[in-house]
């Protein structure tokens, strides 16, 4: 009986393991394969494999039975999900839908899921900026958070490295705010996104508007299409999953790479419950999982683990994640796991139209538009609130009809189109301060289908928050109006934090195991075998998209931990 213990162990242990496939999960089993590591890759979710799996990719409007639109009951039923820009007929079956996967709002909260193997990596934005030193020591300077325990310089090789496979379009546009990368070439700016850019360059020195560094490939190189990726062609319905691989994601990308090496093992359908910790050893030594579908509770073991689950269900595991040693959480001694959550402040927006460049036009799409770095508080201290924000800008005309009339007027009226004036928008992209108040708990009682227990979500906009609307709407509107822009309207959504979809925090890095739970390598302080490198691990939020940022730490990560593991040091 005991030989047979061992060989059921033997069958279900590995070298690593990795918990969640999205974008972060996805880099590093594809870091630690390509390291020779036996590496278990768990999703919770079902599998979806590139092309086979995308059912809508290639469907017209007309062939969806709703036209591409949400039926009302999938609304009704849905009131989180369908807040969701990405939420539509043709994309239904990439979305955690409400009722199926329940959590307790504290403080009224979007929570924005995907559970399928590739993660939302399949429906993002795909938006790819690079993190400088501004962000990097901002909370010593400006006095929130914790000092990170890295700069930029730590970083930087490896934003080149994930760049050069990933593939990210950007012109080399030497700001110290925003650093150049390894770009494959921009996507263009309309002729209104350039005068807008020159606006900028006269009235306001130092605002500057460049093309959107996006995940896409608009020039392959030789290693995308040994991924067996090819070229973007524009088609903009991305969400749906890119039957080209033009586009970065975890399926057309890091996980086909990481199976062919042979050292992968994918498994869906696995809901972690928690991480196992070994007293005697004191380190990490497996992974409890559910099976999604039987509700079996079974075991996998590895030396090295890397959570990978997305922020707040990383948050969540490492919670749920108990023992005698750590009674409050796995490497919880300071009490700070699940706290200092924060998120993007996406609520102001404005737009206005524009009258010059009428002979101009824009006929098809690009996936990209232009872009603002942040530039307030940058330098020194100019605002009532700290910190700042960065923002898209776009410019485009469409066809308009005319559905007057009666009879052979108004047929005539809907085949003649005539085209608008420009339409310019703008929306932003705050940073928010990280505070001990906005965290995520247990239910003491509360569980889900498999036995996990509920999250409470308990995270919220602030003073600081509202200031900065205010003033991203008066700067906007001077910006436009100084550019000529006419008939400007600005709003506020007042949305839910969350729905920005870009949830951080909660296990963050710095250097002093008293007030983080991560050191400068991503490694939990207490317990060293284990490493978190998804959005859990943010100590601030800065103002770019983080995507590239949780790519960059985790193929840092996983070369840290391999290294170690040869040292025995882990």
């Amino acid at each position: 009986m005991s030989n047979l213990n061992i060989n059921v162990k033997k069958k279900t242990t590995y070298d690593a393991i990795v918990i969640g496939s999205g974008i972060s999960g996805g880099w590093s089993a594809k870091e630690l394969t390509d390291r020779g590591l036996k590496t278990l890759l768990l999703e919770r979710g079902r599998d979806v494999k590139h092309i086979v799996d995308y059912p809508t990719a290639t469907l017209q409007p007309w062939e969806f039975e709703h036209r591409n639109q949400l039926p009302l009951e999938v609304k009704k039923n849905n009131p989180i999900i369908s807040k969701c820009y990405a939420f539509y007929e043709g994309t239904t079956h990439f979305f955690v839908k409400d009722a199926e996967h329940p959590y307790i709002q504290d403080k009224p909260f979007d929570w924005i899921r995907g559970y399928q193997v590739g993660g939302k990596s399949l429906m993002w934005a795909r938006m790819t900026q690079r993190w400088s030193d501004h962000d990097f020591t901002g909370p010593a300077r400006d006095g929130y958070a914790v000092d990170w325990p890295i700069r930029y310089e730590d970083l930087a090789p490896w934003y080149s490295h994930v760049e050069k496979f990933a593939g990210i379009t950007g012109n080399r546009d030497g700001l110290d705010t925003l650093p150049d990368g390894e770009f494959l070439p921009a996507y263009e700016l309309s002729c209104v996104e350039k005068y807008f850019k020159e606006q900028m360059a006269k009235h306001f020195p130092g605002r500057h508007v460049i093309s959107g560094r996006t995940a896409h490939l608009s020039e392959p190189q030789a290693i995308h299409y040994k991924q067996g990726r090819g070229k973007c062609v524009n088609r903009t319905i991305c969400e749906r999953g890119c039957p080209y691989g033009g586009y970065f994601s975890s399926n057309a990308s890091t996980i086909p790479w990481a199976l062919k090496s042979g050292k992968l093992t994918l498994r869906p359908h696995s809901v972690v419950h928690s991480i196992i910790y070994d007293e005697q050893k004191g380190k990490a030594t497996g992974v409890r999982v559910i099976d999604a579908n039987t509700k079996e509770m079974m075991e996998f073991y590895a030396k090295i683990i890397f959570v990978n689950a997305a922020a707040l269900n990383t948050n969540l595991i490492l919670l749920n994640s108990t023992s005698n040693r750590f009674p409050n959480g796995l490497g919880n001694d300071s009490g700070v796991l699940g706290k200092y959550v924060a998120f993007h402040n996406y609520r102001a927006r404005i737009s206005a139209e524009y009258d010059g460049y009428l002979e101009s036009r824009t006929e098809g799409r690009k996936p990209s538009s232009g872009y603002i770095p942040r530039f307030r508080n940058v330098y020194k201290q100019e605002t009532d609130f700290l910190r700042g924000y960065a923002s898209g800008f776009s410019a485009s005309r469409g066809e308009v009809r005319s559905n007057e009339g009666l009879g052979t007027e108004l047929k005539n009226n809907l085949h003649t189109a005539k085209w608008s004036s420009w339409r310019v928008g703008s929306g932003i992209m705050g940073e928010t301060i990280p505070k001990e108040s906005n965290q995520v708990t247990l239910d003491k009682d509360k569980k889900d289908d498999w036995g996990i227990p509920l999250l409470h979500i308990k995270v919220d906009y602030d003073d600081n928050d509202e200031k900065m609307v205010r003033d991203f709407l008066e700067q906007f509107s001077e910006m436009y109006t100084k550019a000529g822009f006419t008939n400007i309207r600005t709003s506020d959504s007042k949305q839910a934090a969350g729905l920005d979809i870009h949830e951080m925090g909660g296990v963050r890095m710095g250097h002093d195991p008293k007030t983080s739970m991560l050191n400068k390598w991503n490694q939990l302080h207490l317990c060293r075998n284990v490493f978190v490198t998804d959005g859990a691990c943010m100590t601030s939020t800065s103002t770019q998209n983080p995507s590239l940022t949780y790519m960059a730490f985790s193929a840092r990560a996983a070369q840290y931990a391999v290294k170690e593991l040869k040292k025995r040091n882990l």
